[in-house]
Protein backbone atom coordinates (compact mmCIF):
# COMPACT_ATOMS: atom_id res chain seq x y z
CA UNK A 1 0.00 0.00 0.00
CA UNK A 2 1.77 3.17 -1.18
CA UNK A 3 0.02 5.62 1.18
CA UNK A 4 -1.32 3.51 4.03
CA UNK A 5 -2.06 6.31 6.50
CA UNK A 6 -0.08 4.31 9.06
CA UNK A 7 3.53 4.97 10.02
CA UNK A 8 5.55 2.10 11.48
CA UNK A 9 9.20 2.27 12.48
CA UNK A 10 9.68 -1.50 12.20
CA UNK A 11 7.92 -4.72 11.30
CA UNK A 12 5.02 -5.64 13.57
CA UNK A 13 4.13 -9.32 13.92
CA UNK A 14 0.60 -10.15 15.01
CA UNK A 15 1.37 -13.73 16.06
CA UNK A 16 -2.10 -14.53 17.37
CA UNK A 17 -3.65 -13.43 14.06
CA UNK A 18 -0.81 -14.81 11.90
CA UNK A 19 -0.01 -11.73 9.85
CA UNK A 20 2.74 -9.15 9.61
CA UNK A 21 2.81 -5.41 8.82
CA UNK A 22 6.14 -4.35 7.31
CA UNK A 23 7.11 -0.75 6.55
CA UNK A 24 8.85 -0.38 3.19
CA UNK A 25 10.33 2.61 1.40
CA UNK A 26 7.39 2.36 -1.03
CA UNK A 27 4.63 2.01 1.59
CA UNK A 28 3.34 -0.74 3.83
CA UNK A 29 3.22 -4.48 3.19
CA UNK A 30 0.64 -6.68 4.89
CA UNK A 31 1.41 -10.38 4.59
CA UNK A 32 0.94 -13.72 6.18
CA UNK A 33 -1.05 -16.09 4.02
CA UNK A 34 0.34 -19.25 2.47
CA UNK A 35 -1.50 -21.15 -0.21
CA UNK A 36 -0.37 -24.58 -1.30
CA UNK A 37 -1.95 -24.70 -4.73
CA UNK A 38 0.86 -26.03 -6.89
CA UNK A 39 3.10 -24.38 -9.43
CA UNK A 40 0.42 -23.81 -12.06
CA UNK A 41 -2.52 -22.77 -9.86
CA UNK A 42 -3.69 -19.18 -9.91
CA UNK A 43 -3.36 -17.29 -6.65
CA UNK A 44 -6.45 -16.81 -4.50
CA UNK A 45 -6.38 -13.11 -3.66
CA UNK A 46 -9.34 -13.43 -1.28
CA UNK A 47 -6.70 -14.16 1.36
CA UNK A 48 -5.02 -10.81 0.62
CA UNK A 49 -8.34 -9.01 0.95
CA UNK A 50 -8.99 -10.77 4.27
CA UNK A 51 -5.56 -9.72 5.58
CA UNK A 52 -6.25 -6.07 4.74
CA UNK A 53 -9.61 -6.30 6.53
CA UNK A 54 -7.89 -7.87 9.53
CA UNK A 55 -5.12 -5.24 9.56
CA UNK A 56 -7.79 -2.51 9.52
CA UNK A 57 -8.93 -3.71 12.95
CA UNK A 58 -5.49 -2.88 14.36
CA UNK A 59 -4.90 0.20 12.20
CA UNK A 60 -8.26 2.03 11.95
CA UNK A 61 -6.81 4.69 9.59
CA UNK A 62 -5.36 2.11 7.19
CA UNK A 63 -5.84 3.03 3.54
CA UNK A 64 -5.39 0.28 0.99
CA UNK A 65 -5.88 2.65 -1.97
CA UNK A 66 -3.35 1.84 -4.64
CA UNK A 67 -2.39 -1.39 -2.89
CA UNK A 68 -1.23 -4.27 -5.06
CA UNK A 69 -2.06 -7.89 -4.32
CA UNK A 70 0.98 -10.08 -4.89
CA UNK A 71 1.74 -13.77 -4.77
CA UNK A 72 4.85 -15.76 -5.47
CA UNK A 73 6.46 -19.10 -4.91
CA UNK A 74 8.20 -19.58 -1.57
CA UNK A 75 10.72 -22.30 -0.81
CA UNK A 76 9.38 -24.85 1.63
CA UNK A 77 9.94 -28.48 2.44
CA UNK A 78 7.27 -31.14 3.10
CA UNK A 79 8.23 -31.34 6.79
CA UNK A 80 8.62 -27.54 7.22
CA UNK A 81 12.27 -27.90 8.26
CA UNK A 82 15.05 -26.30 6.24
CA UNK A 83 17.76 -28.24 4.43
CA UNK A 84 21.14 -27.37 5.95
CA UNK A 85 24.31 -29.33 5.29
CA UNK A 86 26.62 -30.85 2.71
CA UNK A 87 25.44 -32.40 -0.51
CA UNK A 88 25.69 -36.20 -0.36
CA UNK A 89 27.07 -36.18 -3.90
CA UNK A 90 29.70 -33.47 -3.49
CA UNK A 91 31.24 -32.45 -0.18
CA UNK A 92 32.17 -29.05 -1.64
CA UNK A 93 28.50 -28.11 -2.08
CA UNK A 94 26.50 -27.01 0.95
CA UNK A 95 22.73 -26.64 1.11
CA UNK A 96 20.95 -23.88 3.01
CA UNK A 97 17.37 -23.53 1.76
CA UNK A 98 13.74 -24.29 2.50
CA UNK A 99 13.23 -21.96 5.45
CA UNK A 100 9.73 -21.14 4.22
CA UNK A 101 8.57 -17.84 5.65
CA UNK A 102 11.46 -17.65 8.12
CA UNK A 103 14.40 -17.22 5.75
CA UNK A 104 15.45 -13.80 6.99
CA UNK A 105 14.80 -14.77 10.59
CA UNK A 106 16.95 -17.89 10.36
CA UNK A 107 19.59 -16.52 7.96
CA UNK A 108 22.19 -15.60 10.58
CA UNK A 109 21.98 -18.95 12.35
CA UNK A 110 22.04 -20.90 9.08
CA UNK A 111 24.98 -18.81 7.87
CA UNK A 112 26.89 -19.62 11.04
CA UNK A 113 26.21 -23.34 10.63
CA UNK A 114 27.31 -23.30 6.99
CA UNK A 115 30.43 -21.29 7.90
CA UNK A 116 31.33 -23.96 10.47
CA UNK A 117 30.90 -26.71 7.88
CA UNK A 118 32.92 -24.89 5.23
CA UNK A 119 35.71 -24.22 7.75
CA UNK A 120 35.74 -27.86 8.85
CA UNK A 121 34.45 -27.09 12.36
CA UNK A 122 31.78 -29.15 14.08
CA UNK A 123 28.54 -27.14 14.20
CA UNK A 124 27.07 -26.50 17.67
CA UNK A 125 23.94 -28.54 16.82
CA UNK A 126 23.30 -31.89 15.18
CA UNK A 127 22.46 -31.18 11.54
CA UNK A 128 21.16 -34.68 10.76
CA UNK A 129 17.48 -33.61 11.09
CA UNK A 130 18.19 -30.95 8.42
CA UNK A 131 20.01 -33.21 5.96
CA UNK A 132 18.75 -33.46 2.37
CA UNK A 133 19.13 -37.24 2.81
CA UNK A 134 15.96 -37.33 4.94
CA UNK A 135 13.98 -37.17 1.68
CA UNK A 136 15.49 -40.37 0.21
Amino acid sequence: MPSPGVKLEREVIFAERKFVATPLSIGLRIGGAAEFGGLDAKANFKRSEALVTLASRYFPNLSSNGGIAWAGHRPATPDSLPVIGPSPGNGNIFYAFGHGHLGLTQAATTGRLIADLVAGRAPPVDLKPYSISRFN
